[in-house]
């Protein structure tokens, strides 16, 4: 892996000027505008006291360049330059571009400037690696810097080229995008259609090259300056080979506030293992938007109803009576409700988002019946009977679902887990199922308002955790009064931690490995967004590096699981070994399924009959 980061960022190393392999490249000069005295034409004229002194705060475009119409399709082989001797920033992370559209909305990357150099006033060469050909290419300016070079020489020969090879900034992969006109997203509202997107990985040897629309996404994560952004493609895509889902809509998390930038990983990976019906896919990716490197981003599912992400029966307009007025329904409990278009507070004070079917196609109908069974599960749980299993909440909450979704958060000390909570509805079932787990930056002790949180001896939630309207009350009703929902939750618990990855150990294995997976990735990113020493949004601390913080995060790790097992309680669950494995030594599960076949993500823990693969033999197992 280490190989291939050297490899992606252009060789990783400038080189003072060599010979070139291609023939250095002339053509007509194009720019984004500059001052006076410091038109495109000085970073072409061989005189390093010139200068092209790019301008930013042009109506017309939001990012400086200048590069070349060649006249022609080339292949770059070689990018030669020189930042002027004023230059401060060195022009270090500006990306290079190749474009065949003159207004550059098919410009992909093609190299860029390492963090260690070049030095002001000085020649340096950059190998480039990408087999397209390209007539236009350009460099855009740093980081939101004004553009500030004294020569620019591009090198290469006649041709279009193939797709056999592409820039990847590091070894995680890149995604490239650019708005038409370069325009920026001013809001989460603020829609690009016609965007082009690019996704390259493996490498640089695969790219999925696609139209579709760009926006801006997020609440609290909107408002800082690394901003979150949604992909909706204009048709379904496959964004990489394993993503479960074919769908148009995904996410790009920024993780600002995260000096991690795993947070949201790990407490996926704390849902997955702790058997949560759907856990999103998320991957780390670099980004480019509109030729500027933005840093390391995580490429997530879109949470919504479709195909490999929230499984429900997807309903229609005509669905407004029946059986087929009762799902499905996918809901957001959510603090931000008030500022969505389809959305109720409900009569014991909760605001819930109604997420599918989607604003611009529920009808009055489905609207009041939701809304209408929601209530009735608020009045079951408020009710004198409420623990009664006819009667009460568990005839309209999945409790084991709600259960499970209390450790993942408690485990990963999410302030949000009642501010922000998904659930489901699904057609024929009274049961509101829930999952999942999301935005979980705040996790981790990464809270000012509930920093440090092992020194809590209550749950997170409860204590000082936020809450859309009353949904802590709901939370305390069910795990506070219910002598039955508690014992349960702690025979949960002590299943997970008997059996399976359910430990400190394992998921900071996993920490160890991000860390290790995004090290070239999250040093770009540091130095485009120079926050490690700085207090951003809710942090407790700002401990000055990239390992501090990740240490400090498995010391949280470490810590939480030795205070849940006395907050929740480790218990004996009778039997609940798994028959004809643990007696067997020479059988070692490989992995586990479903009697219909499902494959399932771990070890299973609910009571049932599964089937165990090792190697080519199967085996009939029993979970008691």
């Amino acid at each position: 892996m280490k190989k291939l980061i050297t490899a992606a960022i252009s060789a990783a190393i400038l080189m003072p000027a060599a010979s070139a392999a291609g023939t250095k490249l002339t053509g007509t000069v194009l720019e984004s505008g500059h001052t006076d005295r410091n038109a495109g034409t000085n970073a072409f004229d061989g005189n390093l006291q010139t200068t092209f002194f790019g301008l930013r705060e042009n109506a017309e475009y939001s990012r400086p360049w200048v590069g070349l119409d060649l006249g022609s399709a080339h292949i770059i082989d070689q990018i030669r330059f020189a930042p002027s001797s004023e230059s401060k920033s060195c022009s270090r992370l500006a990306i290079f571009q190749g474009a065949n559209s003159a207004d550059w909305s098919d410009a992909m990357p093609i190299a860029m400037v390492p963090v260690d150099g070049p030095k002001p006033g000085q020649y340096y060469s950059i190998p480039v690696e990408v087999s397209r050909g390209f007539r236009y290419v350009r460099m855009v300016g740093a980081g939101g810097a004004q553009q500030n070079v004294a020569e620019l020489e591009f090198y290469g020969t006649p041709g279009e080229g193939d797709n056999s090879r592409f820039f990847q900034v590091t070894n995680i992969p890149t995604v490239a995008f650019n708005t038409p006109g370069m325009a920026q997203i001013t809001s989460k509202d603020d829609k690009h259609p016609d965007s082009q997107i690019f996704v390259i990985y493996d490498g640089g040897t695969k790219l999925l090259e696609k139209t579709g629309q760009m926006k801006g996404r997020g609440n609290a994560s909107w408002g800082m300056p690394k901003k979150p952004f949604q992909i909706k493609f204009d048709k379904k895509q496959q964004i990489l080979p394993d993503a479960p889902a074919t769908a148009k809509k995904w996410t790009l998390i920024n993780n600002y506030g995260d000096k991690t930038l795993m947070r949201n990983k790990v407490a996926f990976d704390m849902s997955r293992e702790a058997g949560m019906a759907y856990t999103p896919y998320c991957r780390f990716v670099d980004v480019i938007y509109n030729g500027e490197y933005e840093g390391c981003y995580q490429l997530c599912d879109q949470v919504e109803v479709n195909p490999g992400r929230v499984e429900l029966t997807e309903m229609e307009p005509e669905d407004i009576a029946g059986d087929a007025l009762t799902g499905g329904y996918f809901l957001e409990v959510d603090g931000y409700a008030d500022q969505e278009a389809s959305w109720f507070m409900s009569d014991h004070g909760i605001p819930v988002t109604i997420k599918s079917p989607d604003e611009d196609d529920i009808t009055a109908q489905q609207s009041a019946y939701i809304k209408n069974h929601f209530q009735k599960m608020e009045k079951a749980l408020w009710s004198s009977k409420f623990t009664d299993p006819d009667e009460g909440y568990r005839r309209y909450i999945d409790i084991e679902s709600f259960l499970r979704y209390v450790i993942v958060c408690e485990l990963d000390g999410n302030t949000d887990t009642f501010w922000s909570t998904y659930m489901s509805k699904e057609r024929g079932s009274d049961r509101f199922v829930f999952g999942p787990i999301w935005d979980i930056d705040l996790g981790f002790d990464n809270d000012n308002r509930t920093y440090p949180v092992n020194t809590l001896n209550d749950f997170v939630y409860a204590t000082k955790g936020s809450t859309a309207g009353r949904m802590n009350d709901l939370a305390n009703r069910i795990i506070k009064s219910d002598a039955a929902a508690r014992k349960q939750l702690s025979e949960i618990w002590s299943r997970l931690r008997k059996h399976g990855n359910y430990n400190a150990e394992y998921f900071n294995s996993l920490i160890d490995t991000y860390a290790d997976e995004i090290s070239e990735s999250q040093r770009l990113n540091f130095v485009r967004w120079p926050i490690l020493s700085e207090y951003v949004h809710q942090n407790p601390r700002a401990l000055g590096s990239f390992e501090a913080e990740v240490n400090a995060m498995k010391e949280y790790i470490t810590a939480r699981f030795d205070k849940l097992d006395r907050i929740i309680g480790l218990v004996d669950v009778p039997g609940d070994a798994i028959t004809g494995v643990e007696s067997d030594t020479t059988f070692s599960p490989e992995a586990y399924y479903t009697l219909d076949g499902i494959l399932l993500p771990s070890r299973p823990v609910t009571p049932g009959i599964y089937v165990a693969r090792c190697g080519t033999v199967t085996r009939k197992i029993a979970v008691r």
